[in-house]
């Protein structure tokens, strides 16, 4: 299949749908990401983007279509095939997902343990480099609850790197943090990729990231792909639900909810008046 023999392309997905009992999620999706450009994939919340991420990892099964990974179509991979797969994949979560009970360091240092036969003195020597490639040098020892949100998200990124990579991926990096930390985790990300020809596939709903970061971008829109380009061909996109992203422009429910608490108020007021 041309999908497995062409190099310039790291992940392709064809016709993919999932549904959560009657509920379709993702609508007939089709995707291609060039091996080495950062992919941002962006849409408001529940549009089904984090879905789409986690099936890229092999986290959910879809209902029906093609995922193929490398030249490998996922879908149809045993765990044991997909699990060898997953070595060459970095994923940052949303939530950092760390490891409560173990030091940064012990984190960072996990798929190290559990996928290679490295000796501990290596893995150690590995682990400090991720952790200062990530702002975090010398916070091996720390443990999660020590850290503050921003750094635990690196500390995330650093475990993410720990096998060296060839896709990297982040759901919603910068999520929860101020617009400060937010920025130096956007510039964290755009540093990996000047420094390591990895493909980043990013999901997340803020725009300034998005532009920064992204080569090239898709947009989800309740299950559905609207739009798919460059940064510059997004600005100049003439879709409405895309104008209406761009220019956060609120729908029109919640718009004529606003005028009904609107109204309410009014006629409130009035009633004092004429009390």
């Amino acid at each position: 299949m041309s999908e497995a023999a062409d190099n310039d392309t790291a992940i392709v997905i064809r016709n993919l749908v999932t549904r959560f009992g009657a509920r379709e999620i993702l609508k007939d999706i089709s995707l291609e990401i060039r091996r080495g450009e950062t992919f941002v994939i962006l849409g408001g919340s529940g549009c089904g983007k984090s879905t789409l991420l986690r099936h890229i990892v092999g986290l959910e099964q879809p209902t029906q279509g093609q995922i193929w990974l490398q030249g490998k179509d996922i879908t149809r991979l045993s765990e044991e095939e997909f699990n060898d797969l997953r070595k060459k994949i970095g994923m940052a979560f949303q939530n950092s997902a760390l490891f409560n009970s173990m030091t940064v360091g012990e984190n960072v240092a996990l798929p190290l343990h559990e996928h290679t036969d490295l000796e501990d003195s290596t893995i150690k020597i590995m682990t400090r480099i991720k952790l200062e490639q990530v702002g975090l040098s010398g916070f091996d020892s720390f443990m999660p609850s020590q850290l503050s949100g921003g750094m635990r998200k690196r500390a995330g990124i650093a475990r993410a790197l720990a096998m060296d990579p060839e896709i990297l991926l982040f759901d919603e990096p910068s999520a929860g943090l101020d617009p400060i930390i937010a920025a130096g985790i956007d510039n964290l990300i755009l540093k990996l990729k000047q420094a390591f020809r990895m493909t980043i596939i990013l999901v997340t709903h803020e725009l300034a990231s998005a532009f920064l970061l992204a080569d090239r971008m898709a947009m989800l829109d309740k299950g559905k792909i609207l739009f798919v380009g460059t940064p510059d061909e997004f600005r100049g996109c003439e879709i409405p639900r895309v104008r209406q992203f761009l220019d956060r422009q609120a729908d029109q429910e919640s718009q004529d909810m606003e005028q009904y608490l609107r109204n309410l108020t009014q006629e409130t007021n009035a009633r004092e008046e004429i009390v």
